[in-house]
C-alpha cells in the first residue's frame, strides 16, 4: 500500500519541478526545429534527432556538421564526445537512486540533460523512479512538441527568411558559448584553441571538416586540462 501511494505523488512532484524546464525548452526546441527545415531536413528526420537523441547542443552541432558535408561517422563521434559528460551525470545520480530494477533507471537515464541533472541533483533524499519519470516526461514532451512546432513555422516562412536561418545557428553557440567566457578562464583558453586548431586543420586542407573539429576538440580538451593540472600541482608544491 506504502508503494502504490508514493508513486503517483513522486511523479506529481517530478511533473511539478520540470515544469520550469519545460517551458525554458520552447524557444529552444522552436529555433531547432526552424533551423532543421532551413538545413533541409525532412520532418521526419527533424522529430527523429529530437525523439532519440534528445539532447539540445548536440542536435544543434548535428544540423551544423550535416550542412557542410560532415560524414556519419564524424557526426555520431562528434556528439559522442560532447554528451560523454552524461556518464558522469548517470554516475552521480545513481548514487542518489533508490535500488529498484534497473529497467527503470535505464528509462530515465535516457532522459537525463543537464537541466534535469541539475534539478534532480538538488532534490532532497533519494530519487525514485516515479519522480524521475514525471520530471523527464514533462521535459521530453515540451522538447520534441516544441521541435515539430519550429519545423512548421519554418515551412511558412518565406524562403529567403529560410536561408537565411543558417546564421541563426552560428549565434546561437555564440549565445551559449558567452555566459562560460564571462566567469571561466578555461573556457576562453578552451573555446579559443580549438577554434584555432580548427583553422589550421581546414584551411590546410590536413583534415576533413568534421575530422578537423573532433581533433581541435580533443587536443585543445586534454591540453588544457593537463596544463591546468600542472599548474596546481606546482602552486600545491
Amino acid at each position: 500500500m506504502e508503494t502504490t501511494a508514493v508513486a503517483p505523488s513522486e511523479f506529481k512532484n517530478g511533473l511539478a519541478a520540470g515544469t520550469g524546464i519545460a517551458i525554458g525548452y520552447v524557444p529552444a526546441a522552436l529555433t531547432y526545429g526552424l533551423l532543421a527545415k532551413s538545413a533541409e531536413l525532412t520532418f521526419i528526420e527533424t522529430m527523429s534527432l529530437s525523439i532519440f537523441v534528445f539532447a539540445g547542443a548536440a542536435q544543434y552541432i548535428a544540423l551544423s556538421l550535416i550542412t557542410i558535408g560532415t560524414g556519419v561517422f564524424e557526426i555520431v563521434l562528434t556528439t559522442f564526445i560532447l554528451n560523454i559528460r552524461h556518464f558522469l551525470m548517470s554516475a552521480a545520480l545513481n548514487e542518489k537512486a533508490e535500488e529498484e530494477a534497473i529497467w527503470k533507471k535505464a528509462a530515465y537515464a535516457f532522459g537525463i540533460t543537464d537541466e534535469t541533472f541539475s534539478v534532480a541533483a538538488m532534490k532532497d533524499g533519494t530519487l525514485h523512479s516515479s519522480f524521475m519519470a514525471g520530471l523527464v516526461l514533462i521535459s521530453y514532451s515540451s522538447w520534441v512538441i516544441g521541435s515539430g512546432l519550429g519545423f512548421a513555422a519554418g515551412n511558412a516562412m518565406p524562403s529567403v527568411v529560410q536561408e537565411s536561418m543558417g546564421i541563426a545557428l552560428y549565434a546561437m553557440f555564440i549565445g551559449l558559448l558567452v555566459p562560460s567566457l564571462k566567469t571561466s578562464w578555461k573556457a576562453v583558453l578552451l573555446a579559443g584553441t580549438a577554434a584555432l586548431l580548427n583553422c589550421i586543420f581546414t584551411y590546410s586542407d590536413a583534415l576533413s571538416s568534421g575530422w578537423a573539429i573532433i581533433t581541435s576538440t580533443l587536443i585543445a580538451s586534454i591540453s588544457i586540462e593537463a596544463a591546468n593540472r600542472l599548474r596546481r600541482k606546482g602552486s600545491i608544491e
